[in-house]
Parts: structure tokens; sequence; C-alpha cells
């Protein structure tokens, strides 16, 4: 007798985002354990570090987004599910309008220009971050220059730019939200805590300016708020450029 998976959760959703579901659940689980018995630290090699950095690798640009945070159970967890929750929500629609191909593309665009993104943000932030922890630690204002020159010299700068790491699919999940309130722009959506429904697009240009206020006033900053603009934005420049060349048709989503 041959049985069918169709009409189970899995069975009912596209392949692209059921496989990247299960990949970053199954990287998150040994993230978790092998970190846990002190094997292998996989956020070292796999999680997005400052190009400055020795710990940098180019294919983290890639890597970092299939990592969640392992820190704690709690947060990691945390920081999974709500990723995982909105690529399943929201990307189930958009990978059968735009095709598995076209959505795994755009999708994978979306996570290299946030990890691009950040990568420039931490290229102009990286003094800036010193010099506000050597003043908070009491350093004098007119030694912070020379202390930072003195990291150059022996090295301990190299020892900073390696804890710079960001990891998780955010930046690839924002340009997914951004896809679909473009595409559906008047779609009512409802999201906790309010009680009436919230068309697509106003969520979406929502999101975007609650992450550049974030960004800009450093709320909430172990958060890679200009990395998920990064994101939006280049599903913004893919979307316009589809729409353009007629791959996605105007007004008929």
């Amino acid at each position: 007798m041959i049985t069918s998976n169709r009409n189970t959760f899995l069975g009912n959703m596209p392949p692209v985002t059921k496989n990247l579901l299960i990949i970053n659940i199954i990287m998150w689980l040994a993230t978790m354990v092998l970190g846990g018995r002190g094997i292998v630290d996989l956020t070292q090699y796999l999680g997005l570090h400052f190009w400055q950095g020795s710990d940098f690798n180019p294919v983290q640009i890639v890597t970092y987004m299939f990592m969640h945070d392992s820190t704690s159970l709690q947060g990691g967890l945390a920081h999974l599910f709500f990723n995982m929750f909105s690529l399943w929500m929201f990307g189930v629609t958009l990978e059968r309008v735009l095709g598995s191909k076209r959505f795994l593309f755009y999708y994978l665009s979306c996570g290299v220009g946030a990890a691009v993104i950040q990568e420039i943000t931490w290229q102009l932030t990286w003094r800036h971050m010193i010099e506000d922890g050597l003043l908070a630690q009491g350093a004098p204002l007119s030694q912070v220059a020379s202390i930072i020159n003195g990291w150059m010299l022996s090295g301990e700068l190299n020892a900073f730019f390696n804890q710079m790491v960001t990891v998780g699919a955010s930046g690839a999940v924002f340009g997914i939200l951004l896809a679909f309130g473009m595409l559906f722009p008047n779609l009512p959506m409802y999201i906790i805590p309010f009680p009436f429904p919230i068309k697509a697009k106003w969520m979406v240009i929502g999101y975007g300016v609650i992450e550049l206020f974030f960004g800009v006033t450093g709320v909430m900053s172990s958060v890679a708020h200009f990395a998920h603009l990064g994101g939006m934005l280049v599903g913004f420049v893919m979307i316009l450029i589809w729409k353009k060349k007629g791959i996605l048709r105007r007004g008929i989503y």
C-alpha cells in the first residue's frame, strides 16, 4: 500500500520553505549540542564575523543565516521560533507565487544583502564602540586615541573584532516580509497585541520604521537592526526589478 504525506503539515509545504525550516532547526540543534558538550563552537566558524577580524571567512556571508542564538536555550529557542514562524507564515505563499527557484534566490539574496549591510555598519561604528567602552571605564578622552593605536600594534584589536559576530535568518525573513507587503499590500493582517486588522503594507512600513529607530538610537543594541533593513532594501529592489521586467505583473496580486 502506498501512502501519501501531502495531507501532513510538512507535506503541504512547498519544498524550499520546508527545507529551509528543516536546515535551520537542525543547525540550531547541532550548535546547541556540539557547543554544550565542548566539541566545537559552530558559531565561531559559521556565524558572520567582522571582515577585519581573523575569524572572518567569506562563506559566513551565507552560512550565518542558517545559524541562531546558542548562548542560552530559552533565548536561542525564541530567536529560532520567531524567525521560522515568520518564514512559514509568509514564505509558503511567496514560494507559490514566485516559484521555488526564484523564491530561494530571493531568500538567499536578502540574507547576503543583510550581511553586507551589517559589515558596512560594523566598519562605520567599530571605533565609536571602542571609544564609548573606554570612556565608560573611566579612560580620559585625551588618551582614547592612543589606547586604540596601542591595541592595533599589540593585536588586541583583532580580539575585539572577533567578538563582533551575528547569526540568524532575520535579514532574509525581513526580505520576505517586504515582498509580502509589496505583493499583497491590502491584505488584512492580525498582529498581536492589536485587536484589529492591519493592511500588509502598513505592517511592513511599521517594521521598517521600528528597525530604523532602534538602529539609530541604539535600543536593543545586541540586535542587528541595520542587517534587517538591509534584507528589506535588497528585497525592495528585487521586487521592483521583477515587476519592471514583467516577471511579476502589476495588480495581479
